[in-house]
């Protein structure tokens, strides 16, 4: 007797961004499953699957918003949950990865937390990683398994496109952006600029952005960056391009993290637009009048069925996201 398995694809989610996780879904055609998750009186996490997972391709959806060590540890538990319960293949989807900026020792006595989120990430039982624009591409090698690395770049390109201007500048707020940057200048045939920049290493909170390389003046000059966290990088950027004879400074990003003081510098900088993507979530009063959301769920949802499907998730990026 030959049987024939079949396939199924059950789509869970963590409380840390349920918005999003219901665009994925519905962008999908799937039901989003219940982790009934609950909280007991000392804040401990717990978690029981509605329905059989038993020979199931399962993808639990968590991106690493704050509170970020309750985001992780609530996705471990659910992985731990589908792992004990007999699933066929899981697949920790973390649309933000968090500690992902501490993917290497910059001084002695520091821990590299980004290899200690992927360690933390196998051993509670999952099989590959899904993750948006990470900080770095070398945190693909600390998983022991298949990454997928997908890129925000088409949503942000594609807006871009849909505002005009061409003659805009890409600028890569630092030395560490610079490929990225030229990604966004082969694919809309513009010019590069760089931000020379530097942190005191007295004051390691604090952003000195130094130089400008490239012409800008008289140009809309686009920072484009991975993330946008306390804006020190971003805004300090802004205010040198100014200087150099910029008419316009926009800010792009795939992460909002947006820590305090942010919001605050983003609305008193000389920044006209902020565009990021809804990889995290954001609380109303973040929302200010010059930022803009764009959606990356159906990326997210495409290479989810690439995955179940196994077909190529490279594709859907045209190989850009092996780097």
């Amino acid at each position: 007797m030959e049987l024939v398995p079949t396939k199924r694809l059950e789509l869970y989610a963590g409380r840390s961004h349920p918005e999003l996780a219901q665009e994925i879904a519905d962008h999908l055609g799937v039901a989003l499953q219940e982790a009934n998750l609950k909280n007991f009186p000392n804040g401990e996490i717990h978690c029981r699957f509605g329905d059989s997972v038993r020979g199931t391709d399962v993808f639990i959806l968590q991106t690493h918003g704050e509170p970020v060590n309750d985001s992780i540890m609530e996705q471990l538990i659910m992985i731990d949950a589908a792992k004990r319960a007999s699933a066929k293949r899981i697949t920790a989807v973390c649309p933000y990865y968090g500690y992902s900026r501490q993917d290497r020792k910059v001084w002695g006595r520091e821990p590299i937390t980004a290899k200690l989120v992927a360690d933390m990430l196998r051993v509670a039982g999952a099989n590959r990683i899904m993750s948006v624009d990470l900080h770095s591409g070398q945190i693909q090698g600390f998983f022991d398994g298949p990454v997928d690395h997908l890129l925000a770049m088409p949503v942000l390109i594609d807006y871009l496109r849909q505002q005009g201007g061409a003659d805009s500048v890409i600028v890569a707020p630092d030395a560490g952006r610079v490929r990225v940057a030229e990604r966004f200048t082969q694919t809309l045939h513009a010019d590069l600029a760089i931000v020379h920049k530097r942190r005191p290493k007295e004051a390691p909170g604090q952003v000195q952005a130094r130089d400008v390389v490239g012409a800008v003046e008289g140009r809309r000059c686009i920072v484009v960056d991975d993330m946008i966290d306390t804006a020190g990088t971003v805004c300090a950027a802004a205010d040198l391009l100014v200087a150099a004879g910029a008419t316009e400074v926009w800010a792009m990003a795939t992460h909002g993290v947006l820590s305090d003081p942010a919001t605050d510098r983003l609305k008193n900088s000389c920044i006209s637009r902020v565009v990021i993507t809804n990889t995290l979530p954001l609380p109303p009063e973040r929302l200010i009048d010059k930022l803009e959301v764009l959606s990356v769920a159906p990326i997210i949802a495409n290479a989810i069925d690439a995955v179940f499907e196994d077909t190529s998730v490279s594709e859907i990026f045209g190989g850009e996201n092996q780097a």
